[in-house]
């Protein structure tokens, strides 16, 4: 069966080994070649003067960040098909997101990759195989020129291997969602996103099938003069645009695309780091909470009160710690920002934060504990 690969998860050694092969091993300093760009594969060319079409869709993980991203699609008109290891999810998705099995991976014009990226027996630790896995099935039978695209939490370095898996064949993104469960109406599918392409190619046929801001010509430049900023511009169309960019506007509003406002980067590093950089942000604002807690609870200071006084500040917003950082997100994203680094001088105060969040727990369960003994109930 297609995918049949992804049930196959490697051991902890090979994940480890895996990890390291991508931090060591395809962070090159000469850029990678895209042999649709340069004409290698006949008939896969992407033309300046010709827009891509983009109709069918394969969401592969149809899980907590895969449905909502299955429903997305299918409401802006796309022939959406899925596929999950867990046959509970995959009728989920036929009935939520009304979804199709697919049968032909040539026929996908576009995959997005929304797996899980930590070990099955422990969340908190990063793993790619599974979705290294999905690229191998991927590889084998996909249309030269089709769009990768990788929405699952990533360690640096993976998408380019992901670009060697596919003989570089393939066009490959990284558009790290930031979908929240809880404010999925403030904060869905459709928000302002970070994506990077491996090549330009990459970067310019995502970006069409993600959606151009409504001012925006199609064009994306790329400042690489020496002594420049590396940012990637999406220029806004002017009342002197040529006649040409006028009609390739009118083509582009006419093509279907997702209409979800981007932030392009010049390399596709920085979009995988910008991911787990946010998660480690957000576990280092509630560590510190849980410290302050630790710090009052020692010195006789009502938290809540003064947390209250804090926050009168315009620029301080203290979090309330609750029962330790919890959930998989931040703590595997924070582990995996540590090891991506090359550097031999681990941030220590991510490590000191993590330490703070066990020391928050340690607290709090010693006092669960003897709250239990006393009247039979946690602390509030």
């Amino acid at each position: 069966m297609i995918l049949d690969a992804c049930n196959e998860i490697g051991s902890e050694g090979r994940s480890d080994q895996q990890l390291d092969h991508i931090y060591d091993n395809v962070l090159r300093n000469e850029p990678p070649i895209c042999r649709v760009e340069t004409g290698e594969l006949e008939g896969q060319i992407n033309t300046p003067e010709e827009l891509r079409r983009f109709e069918k869709v394969l969401v592969v993980g149809l899980g907590q960040l895969g449905l909502p991203v299955a429903k997305y699609l299918t409401e802006r008109g796309f022939e959406t098909y899925g596929y999950d290891i867990n046959n509970t999810a995959m009728e989920r998705a036929e009935k939520v997101a009304s979804v199709r099995k697919v049968t032909k991976l040539s026929e996908i014009d576009v995959f997005i990759i929304c797996v899980s990226t930590h070990r099955p027996e422990d969340m908190f630790s990063p793993q790619v195989d599974g979705l290294l896995s999905i690229v191998k099935e991927i590889s084998k039978e996909a249309k030269n020129g089709a769009l990768v695209s990788i929405e699952s939490t990533i360690p640096r370095g993976t998408s380019k291997k992901v670009f060697e898996m596919l003989n570089h064949r393939l066009h490959v993104v990284h558009v790290p969602h930031r979908w929240y469960a809880l404010e999925e109406m403030e904060h869905g599918v459709n928000q302002m996103r970070v994506i990077g392409g491996v090549c330009d190619c990459c970067l310019k046929n995502a970006i069409q099938f993600y959606g151009y801001p409504s001012n925006a010509i199609e064009n994306v430049i790329m400042n690489s003069k020496e002594g420049s900023s590396n940012s990637i511009i999406l220029h806004s169309s002017t009342t002197d645009s040529s006649s040409n960019d006028r009609a390739r506007n009118n083509s582009l509003k006419s093509t279907k695309n997702l209409g979800i406002p981007l932030h392009p980067v010049s390399n596709i590093e920085i979009a995988e780091i910008s991911k787990i950089a946010e998660n480690a942000h957000r576990y280092l604002q509630i560590a510190f909470a849980e410290d302050l807690y630790l710090y009052s609870q020692a010195n006789g200071i009502n938290f809540a009160e003064l947390r209250e006084a804090l926050n009168t500040k315009w620029n301080v917003n203290i979090l309330e710690p609750r029962d330790g950082i919890g959930g998989h997100c931040l703590p595997k994203d924070t582990r995996m920002f540590l090891q991506s680094s090359h550097s031999s001088n681990k941030s220590k105060i991510l490590s000191a934060a993590i330490e703070a969040d066990r020391a928050y727990r340690r607290y709090r369960q010693a006092k669960n504990n003897a709250s239990k003994q006393r009247r039979g109930s946690l602390i509030p």
